[in-house]
C-alpha cells in the first residue's frame, strides 16, 4: 500500500465526524456499484442492490467491515492468526492439538455468519505454495524418463499439499476433534453452492475423512434390544427409509428374526455411521408392511434362507461422499452366514425414490414407445385417444387401486423397470438406491406392485418397490456390466421394458 494511501487510511479513523471509507475500500465499493449499475436484471430492470462479497484476503486488508461481514477486518486477523498458530511447526501435535481445541470452543459460541468466516479463512488462507510448485513441477518434467522421477515426483506432491491438510489433522488430536470436524462440515455442506470458494475446504475435508474412516478403521457391531438406550434412541434419530414411529416399532425391528449392524469408528465409539436392518426370511419380501408390522408373528429362525436388508441409513451428513455401503453388506453378509449358515439369498427390499419426478418429466418419452395396439389400449383405459401424457399421469394418480390386468397399471410398470433398467447420466444409474446397489454388485431382480402403500411411498414411486438381489459369486460380474453402461436385470424385469 502506498504510504500517502496508509496515512490517509490512519488518520480517517481518528476523525470522529469521518464518515468515509479506506480507499481501497472505496474503490472496491465504487467498483461493485458499477457492476451493479452495469447488470440489469432477467426483466431488463436495473437490481437495486447487488452485494460484492470480498475476499478473505481483501478483508484482512481492509480496516473497515461491511454490513453484510461478520467478523471485523480485526477479528479475523486474529482469527486467521489463532489458525496459523495451530499449523505453527514450532509447536509440537499436543500443542497444536490444544491450540485446535481453543478455537473449537470459541468455534461453539460463534453465530453462523462468524463460523462461516471461519470457514473462508481455512479455504482461502491456507492453499499450496504456488511458487514451490510450480518449481518442483518443472524439475519433475525434467526427471521425467530419468532415474530421478520418482524422487522427483514425491517432492512434486509434497509441494502441492496446502497447510490446509495439516490444519486438519492437529483438530483430530484433541478428544472431540473429528466429531468437531465431522459437524463443521455438516454445517457447511448446505453453503457450497451459493459460495464457490468453500470448496477447496470440502474436497480437503472429505478426502483426509475418507482416510480417517477407511474400513481397516471401522467396527462392524450387532445394535439389539439390549444395547444402551442412547444408541438405540439414535436409531429413531438417524432412520432415513422408514420413519420409526414408536418404541415397540422399534423393538419389532430388532426381535430376534431380525438383525440390525452399524459401523462404529474409535473416534466416534457411541455413534454409528450407517446401519442396516435385516429381516430373516423363507422367501425375498415383496411389501413392507408385512415387516413393519409391529403384530405379525415372528419369523421361524429354523426356515430362514433369506436374509432382506430393508432399510439402510447413513447417521453423518458431513461424512458425505465417504462410501461405507459395500463394505457394511459384505460384513454384515459374512456375519449372517456364520450365524445362519442356511441362508442362500441376500437381497433388498428397497425404494425407488426419484421415479414419480422422473415421470413427470418422460411421461410423453415413454408413451411414444408404445406400438399402436397398446397405445389404443391404454386410451381407453384413461378415456382420451390418443392419450397425451396428462391423461396417463392423471390416471396413475390412484394406481394403488388398478387391476392386475389394467393397461394404466402395465404402462407404469413399463415405466418403472425403463427408468431403473435404462436410466444412465454420465454411466451411472439416475436413481440414488438404484446407484447405490448396483455400484455394489447387485441386480435388479424384481419390481413390487404396492411395495410401500404409505403416503410418502406413494409419492416417491406410486407405491412400487423394488428388490436388488446379491448373487454374491456374481458381485463382480455386475459391477463389470455397470462400468460398460448395461445394467444388470433378470428376465422378469427385461420383460417389463
Amino acid at each position: 500500500m502506498a504510504t500517502q494511501n496508509w496515512i490517509a487510511r490512519s488518520v480517517s479513523r481518528f476523525r470522529p465526524d469521518s464518515k468515509a471509507v479506506p480507499e481501497a475500500d472505496a474503490s472496491a465499493e465504487k467498483s461493485s456499484k458499477l457492476r451493479a449499475a452495469k447488470s440489469p436484471d432477467a426483466d431488463g430492470t436495473q437490481p437495486k442492490t447487488a452485494v460484492q462479497r470480498r475476499s478473505t484476503r481483501e478483508r484482512l486488508e481492509a480496516t473497515l467491515r461491511r454490513k453484510e461481514e461478520a467478523l471485523s477486518p480485526r477479528v479475523l486477523r486474529q482469527t486467521l492468526q489463532q489458525l496459523q498458530a495451530i499449523v505453527d511447526p514450532r509447536v509440537s501435535e499436543v500443542e497444536g492439538g490444544r491450540r485446535a481445541q481453543a478455537l473449537a470452543n470459541w468455534y461453539a459460541t460463534a453465530t453462523l455468519e462468524q463460523q462461516r468466516d471461519c470457514w473462508l479463512l481455512m479455504s482461502e488462507q491456507f492453499m499450496a505454495n504456488r511458487e514451490l510448485a510450480r518449481i518442483e513441477q518443472a524439475k519433475y518434467a525434467a526427471a521425467v524418463g530419468t532415474p530421478d522421477e520418482a524422487a522427483a515426483e514425491v517432492l512434486l506432491r509434497k509441494a502441492t499439499v496446502s497447510p490446509r491438510r495439516r490444519l486438519l489433522q492437529r483438530f483430530s488430536v484433541f478428544s472431540e476433534g473429528v466429531r468437531f470436524l465431522v459437524d463443521m462440515r455438516a454445517q457447511m455442506l448446505p453453503h457450497l453452492k451459493s459460495d464457490k470458494r468453500l470448496q477447496a475446504l470440502d474436497v480437503e475435508m472429505e478426502y483426509m475423512f475418507s482416510t480417517w474412516f477407511d474400513i481397516g478403521f471401522l467396527e462392524l457391531r450387532r445394535i439389539s434390544w439390549d444395547s444402551p438406550a442412547s444408541m438405540i434412541e439414535k436409531l429413531i434419530q438417524y432412520e432415513a427409509v422408514h420413519d420409526i414411529k414408536s418404541w415397540a416399532d422399534l423393538k419389532n425391528r430388532l426381535d430376534s428374526d431380525r438383525r440390525c449392524y452399524g459401523f462404529f469408528h474409535p473416534r466416534l465409539p457411541d455413534e454409528p455411521l450407517i446401519f442396516v436392518e435385516v429381516a430373516l426370511l423363507d422367501e425375498i419380501a415383496q411389501s413392507i408392511a408385512p415387516l413393519l408390522d409391529e403384530f405379525a408373528d415372528m419369523a421361524d429362525l429354523k426356515k430362514a434362507t433369506t436374509a432382506v436388508f430393508y432399510s439402510i441409513s447413513n447417521t453423518q451428513a458431513g461424512l458425505r461422499g465417504v462410501s461405507f455401503g459395500d463394505s457394511l453388506i459384505k460384513n454384515v453378509v459374512e456375519t449372517l452366514k456364520t450365524e445362519f449358515p442356511q441362508l442362500k439369498t441376500f437381497a433388498t427390499l428397497s425404494p425407488i425414490p426419484g421415479f414419480r419426478a422422473w415421470l413427470s418429466k418422460n411421461a410423453a418419452a415413454m408413451l411414444t414407445r408404445l406400438d399402436e395396439k397398446r397405445l389404443q389400449e391404454l386410451g381407453r383405459a384413461v378415456g382420451f385417444e390418443p392419450p397425451a401424457a396428462g391423461h396417463f399421469l392423471q390416471a396413475v394418480d390412484t394406481a394403488q387401486h388398478l387391476d392386475v390386468k389394467s393397461p394404466v397399471r402395465q404402462m407404469l410398470l413399463h415405466c418403472a423397470a425403463h427408468y431403473l433398467g435404462h436410466g444412465l447420466a454420465d454411466g451411472v444409474p439416475i436413481d440414488a438406491v438404484a446407484r447405490f446397489h448396483l455400484g455394489n454388485g447387485a441386480r435388479i431382480e424384481r419390481l413390487n406392485w404396492a411395495g410401500d402403500v404409505s403416503t410418502k411411498g406413494f409419492k416417491q414411486s406410486y407405491g412400487m418397490m423394488v428388490n436388488y438381489l446379491y448373487d454374491l459369486k456374481k458381485l463382480d460380474k455386475h459391477r463389470l456390466m455397470l462400468a460398460q453402461g448395461k445394467i444388470p436385470l433378470s428376465s422378469d424385469v427385461e420383460k417389463l421394458i
